[in-house]
């Protein structure tokens, strides 16, 4: 959270929302480097969650898809409850990551990836953070993945070679829903 003070008022901003834009040169003079900073309209607030979200017309798309409620597209990613519990959580983060950019990267040129990463949709992805027991667990939820054709990637760490975690490309959310209604929110 960032905060902007101002004689009046103060504001949080989350800079998961802000956009750095270069200045030019000749405004700042020859030999430096500048920045401005610059929130979306929502963002800019003296509570901590908006009450609305005012939004640009380049995303009215994917508001209007939801709103109208069409299928979402969605990301799963799903972890193993038995590493959370031991390792730093950190790290257990970081094969999330591992596993959500390679199922991305990996189907670049499916259509719901290109949609999905699109510059008017990359600000409203929505991800679906699920945990399973253990290893049994995911090794058996990739097994039951495959054979519904549902494109994922099992990470499987290196060098220790065991599986982590597992995260699909992105698909509307009534394709692959079924396959994790079993299974808990990651908490």
């Amino acid at each position: 959270m960032a905060s902007i003070l101002s004689p009046t008022r103060r504001f949080t901003a989350s800079l998961t929302h802000c956009y750095l834009t270069p200045l030019p040169l000749s405004s700042i003079g020859a030999g430096t480097s500048s920045c401005s900073i610059s929130f979306a309209p929502h963002v800019l607030s003296s509570r901590r969650r908006p009450r609305s979200i005012s939004m640009s017309s380049d995303s009215s798309a994917a508001v209007s898809s939801q709103n109208n409620g069409d299928d979402v597209l969605v990301q799963y990613v799903v972890l193993r409850r038995d590493l959370i519990d031991t390792w730093p959580l950190g790290s257990v983060v970081t094969q999330g990551c591992h596993a959500s950019v390679s199922a991305i990267w990996s189907h670049k040129d499916d259509p719901h990836t290109t949609q999905y990463c699109s510059p008017q949709n990359i600000g409203s992805m929505h991800k679906v953070t699920l945990e399973v027991k253990g290893e049994t667990q995911i090794v058996n939820l990739s097994e039951k993945l495959t054979a519904g054709g549902i494109y994922h990637k099992l990470w499987i760490e290196q060098p220790e070679n065991f599986p982590t975690c597992l995260a699909t490309k992105p698909y509307p959310k009534s394709t692959v829903s079924l396959f994790f209604k079993r299974l808990k929110l990651c908490k």
